[in-house]
């Protein structure tokens, strides 16, 4: 039974190691592809949002994210979320969330009153892929 399961789990680390290779291959740079689409181009938002890049998200996801953020040179900088803080004092939870990069160097978490999009007050928890990647979206 034990190296049934072994062999199990084995196999399935082996199968899914391409797959997210893969995904995240998919995600590095502009455009990520569908079923991201470019939040400018669907919401009334700046093309580049200085501390988050240029942004995509699935809009299935909405309103949390994942949020893509990209850098100027088109690069996966940052993975956001926006999680509307009446929801989180309602007990919503907002569990598997999908990361952009599972590389993380550090996290910010604050508050944002509201913007197209995301109209309520909500927080914005921004991963940052690399440890140059706040300098980089800070332009």
């Amino acid at each position: 039974m034990t190296k049934a399961f072994a062999l199990a789990a084995g196999l399935l680390a082996v199968t899914a190691l391409p797959t997210l290779a893969h995904e995240k291959e998919a995600l590095a740079q502009i455009p990520p592809g569908a079923p991201y689409v470019r939040v400018s181009e669907t919401l009334p938002l700046p093309d580049y949002l200085p501390g988050l890049g240029t942004l995509f998200v699935d809009p299935a996801t909405l309103p949390a994210g994942p949020f893509l953020g990209y850098d100027l040179d088109g690069n996966l900088s940052a993975t956001i979320y926006m999680t509307p803080l009446e929801e989180l004092q309602n007990g919503t939870s907002y569990d598997n969330l999908h990361v952009g990069n599972h590389n993380v160097s550090s996290v910010d978490i604050y508050y944002n009153a509201g913007h197209p999009g995301v109209e309520a007050p909500h927080a914005h928890v921004v991963l940052f892929h690399d440890a140059e990647a706040r300098e980089r979206l800070a332009e």
